[in-house]
């Protein structure tokens, strides 16, 4: 499993400080996304995962120069989420250094041809962001019923995706995402809901691909790269 270190996005720089020699009183706070970026890959991250708080916002990659100026430090894919809402923003997201996007699922909601083309822009390295919680999920626009995840797994992977990330799991969840893995030819990431090592084990346990996480990183509570992570 992957461990992919994320980084929000918000003004240009990271929403949160990252200062890995706190605990021990050496290094230096820094809130600047390249170089935080620069620290993980160096310590062996194999794919950076950068949200655009504002772009999310604003429905447009805003913050298009700390992206590029990450993409100029590091050479793994960067993945983009936030304000990647359609094939316009993601042909930007591009432009700007990303090399992998994140579309949100209400794209899929409003019409499956507005995601083929997205699709089409972006091909393979294209992601859908999805909510684990079905509840969540039935509260888009879909034209019919709502569908479950594991069926809306299926539609997506019918249609052409690749990859899903995944947020707002749990533990509960593990089970039912190993069986949309095992069905599907699909890649799962799972984003954010880690603040523990004992997390980070079950997922890899589950046979989830990558697991991206944010402020346990930053914060510390989790060391990089950990015993469970293997490249891939």
């Amino acid at each position: 499993m992957r461990l992919v270190p994320s980084i929000d996005l918000a003004g240009g720089r990271s929403r949160l400080v990252f200062w890995p020699g706190a605990s021990s009183g050496t290094g230096a706070p820094t809130d600047r996304p390249e170089r935080i970026a620069a620290a993980f890959v160096a310590l062996g991250a194999p794919m950076i995962h950068l949200v655009d708080l504002d772009g999310a916002r604003a429905g447009v990659p805003v913050n298009t120069a700390a992206i590029a100026a990450v993409a100029r430090d590091i050479a793994v894919p960067l993945q983009l989420a936030g304000g990647v809402d359609g094939p316009r923003q993601i042909e930007l997201a591009f432009a700007a250094g990303a090399t992998r996007v994140v579309v949100p699922v209400w794209i899929a909601a409003e019409s499956l041809d507005g995601l083929r083309e997205c699709l089409r822009v972006a091909g393979d390295w294209l992601s859908v962001g999805l909510d684990a919680r079905d509840e969540q999920l039935a509260a888009y626009p879909w034209p019919g019923a709502a569908p479950s995840l594991a069926e809306l797994a299926g539609t997506l992977a019918d249609v052409g995706v690749r990859r899903l990330v995944v947020s707002h799991w749990t533990a509960a969840d593990l089970p039912r995402l190993a069986a949309i893995k095992a069905r599907h030819d699909i890649s799962l990431e799972l984003a954010g809901g880690v603040s523990e090592p004992a997390q980070v084990e079950a997922a890899a346990a589950a046979g989830i691909d990558t697991l991206i996480v944010g402020e346990a990183l930053l914060s510390g509570a989790i060391e990089y790269p950990g015993k469970v992570m293997v490249n891939g």
